[in-house]
């Protein structure tokens, strides 16, 4: 898998997880815990994407 591909992957699995913590924060079902891990597992993704990008520029 390209870079390229391999980043395009990672900010659709991004933008999917921002559409999941959005719903999640507008649901009053949804607790605190299951916020805390979409927003890390956000984070994460986030992190991986910026490292690759920055070794591609490099």
């Amino acid at each position: 898998m390209s870079l390229q591909a391999h980043l395009g992957e990672l900010l659709s699995k991004h933008k999917a997880l921002e559409a999941e913590l959005t719903e999640a924060l507008n649901h009053p079902a949804s607790t605190d815990a299951e916020i805390a891990e979409l927003k890390r597992k956000k984070l994460r993704l986030k992190d991986e994407i910026n490292r690759l990008q920055h070794q591609h520029a490099a």
